[in-house]
């Protein structure tokens, strides 16, 4: 078992930098990142299936033609490819999923690498 008491983690100064809390090939990749106010994660989509959870501030969220002002302890799901955008105006702190990790076609010209297979 491993665990991460998420609040006591200490994100690099000066910087949006995710802190990569766990990866692993061929199953998932857990990130925690913080915005600072008025920062975003401009409008991007990702080869793997996503879950983004709130930890803290707040945040707006938008895909296609939806958006949600969420707080703290609200949970997203996007699809692989799916388009969205997050920006936050005071600040925030949030965990992103995805998986499985590597997605096929995460690393331009490959396709996923599972556990014991290597990319050719």
């Amino acid at each position: 078992m491993r665990h991460w008491a998420l609040h006591e983690i200490n994100m690099p100064q000066g910087t949006r930098s995710p802190v990569v809390l766990h990866s692993q090939d061929g199953a998932e990749r857990a990130v925690l990142i913080e915005l600072r106010p008025g920062e975003a994660l401009g409008e991007h989509s990702v080869k793997e299936r996503a879950l983004l959870l709130v930890l803290e501030g707040t945040v707006r969220i938008e895909a296609g033609d939806e958006s949600f002002d969420a707080g703290a302890e609200e949970l997203f799901q996007f699809e692989p490819d799916e388009r969205h955008s997050v920006t936050s105006d005071g600040g925030a702190r949030i965990l992103l999923l995805l998986a499985p990790w590597p997605g096929e076609g995460h690393y331009r010209g490959d396709h996923a690498v599972g556990p014991g297979v290597s990319a050719s």
